[in-house]
C-alpha cells in the first residue's frame, strides 16, 4: 500500500461521520479491494451468487454507500485508468504474492486449517474488469457519480480536492497527500467493529483525517520534501532504500537541500527518484465539472434487478438500505434527493 511509512510521523485526527458530511472523492479501486478482502465467509471464501460469481464487491459497495448516504456523506468514486509504467514492478510483485498465497491457501484447506485459510484467502483478492463494470453499473443505478481517472485514481482524487470540487480525498493509502490532496480521510468505508486476526477480540475502526498543511508544518518540511521522504522509504512507484524508515528519512531531507544530496547521503541514485518525484508533483488528471458530480434520483428497480434478480441478494434488505440512504418517508414508496444536488 502506498507510502505507509509516513503514517508514523503524520498528524492524525480521529473524526466522526458528522464532521465528514459533504462530498468526498473516494479511491474506488482501493475501496473495492477492501471489500473483496474483508467481506468473506468464515473459511475465507468470498461471497458468491448461485452461479458462482463473486459478489463481495457489490455487497460492500451497496451497503457501505447506502450507509454513508444515510449519514449525509456523499462519495464520488474515482476509478483508476492506465497505471503508471513506474508501477510495473509493484504490480508484478503483487501478482507473485497472490500466487504464493493461493498455493498456501490450497494447502491450508487440504489440512483443515480453517483459521489459517481465512487469513490467507484475504491475500488472494483480485479485482477484475467485470467487477469494475458491475460496480459502475450499480453506482449508476444508485444515482451516485463516478469519475474515470486517466491514470492513478488517488491523483485524480487529490486534484478534485485541491480544486474545491470535493472536501477531501478518501483512501487507505497516503499517496493522496503526496499527490497534493489538502485533506486525506482514511477508514471511510471500513469504519466499524473489526475482529483481530487469530484473536477473539474486536476493535473499533474510526475515520481518520490528515490535513496536508498541518502535516508538513509539523514536520518542518514542504510537500516536495515529504515526497522525498516517501521515496526513501519506498512507494508504489519505487523500491526505496533498505534500512531507511520515517525518522531517518525525515532527518535526511532536513539535512540536505537538494534531492541529489539526499540520494547521495542515502547511497542511492538520483535518477531513480526523479521520475517518481515528477509523478507525485505533476500527476496526470482530467478536469471535472460540477455537473459530473451531481447526485441523481436512484433507480430502485434497477438496483433490485442488479442485486437481487441477477446476484441473489435479499430484496427486503436491499430496499431497506436504499430507504435509509435516501431518507425515504415511512408513508411513501419513493424517496427523494431533497437538498442533495
Amino acid at each position: 500500500m502506498g507510502a505507509q511509512g509516513l503514517k508514523e510521523v503524520l498528524v492524525k485526527h480521529e473524526t466522526s461521520f458528522d464532521e465528514l458530511r459533504g462530498v468526498l472523492a473516494v479511491d474506488a479501486f482501493n475501496t473495492l479491494y477492501q471489500f473483496l478482502t474483508i467481506i468473506r465467509q468464515p473459511d475465507g471464501t468470498p461471497l458468491m451468487d448461485s452461479k458462482g460469481r463473486i459478489t463481495s464487491h457489490l455487497s460492500g459497495l451497496l451497503y457501505r454507500t447506502c450507509s454513508l448516504l444515510e449519514k449525509d456523506v456523499k462519495p464520488v468514486f474515482v476509478f483508476d485508468g492506465e497505471p503508471s509504467p513506474l508501477k510495473r514492478a509493484t504490480i508484478a510483485e503483487r501478482v507473485e504474492k497472490k500466487q504464493e498465497a493461493e498455493e498456501l491457501l490450497k494447502k491450508a484447506r487440504e489440512e483443515g486449517r480453517i483459521e489459517d485459510a481465512a487469513i490467507l484467502a484475504q491475500r488472494t483478492a483480485r479485482l477484475t474488469k467485470d467487477m469494475v463494470a458491475e460496480s459502475k453499473e450499480l453506482l449508476d443505478a444508485l444515482g451516485v457519480p463516478h469519475v474515470d481517472a486517466p491514470s492513478e485514481g488517488e491523483a485524480q482524487c487529490a486534484a478534485m480536492a485541491a480544486k474545491g470540487l470535493v472536501s477531501a480525498a478518501a483512501s487507505q493509502d497516503f499517496d493522496a497527500l503526496l499527490f497534493g490532496a489538502p485533506v486525506l480521510v482514511r477508514n471511510l468505508t471500513v469504519a466499524g467493529k473489526r475482529k483481530l486476526p487469530r484473536r477473539n477480540i474486536f476493535v473499533d475502526v474510526v475515520p481518520e483525517r490528515y490535513v496536508l498543511d498541518e502535516c508538513v508544518k509539523t514536520l518542518g518540511i514542504t510537500r516536495e520534501r515529504m515526497v522525498w521522504m516517501a521515496m526513501l522509504m519506498g512507494t508504489d512507484f519505487n523500491a526505496g532504500v533498505f534500512g531507511i524508515g520515517p525518522k531517518k528519512a525525515l532527518k535526511l531531507v532536513k539535512e540536505h537541500d537538494t534531492l541529489e544530496a539526499v540520494a547521495k547521503a542515502a547511497k542511492a541514485e538520483t535518477a531513480e527518484f526523479e521520475p517518481v518525484l515528477h509523478l507525485f508533483m505533476k500527476p496526470p488528471f482530467r478536469e471535472v465539472t460540477k455537473k459530473e458530480l451531481v447526485f441523481r434520483e436512484p433507480d430502485r428497480e434497477r438496483v433490485v434487478a442488479t442485486m437481487c434478480a441477477e446476484h441473489d441478494f435479499d430484496e427486503t434488505r436491499v430496499r431497506n438500505a436504499m430507504a435509509r440512504a435516501f431518507h425515504e418517508p415511512d408513508d411513501e414508496k419513493q424517496g427523494t434527493l431533497r437538498g442533495w444536488c
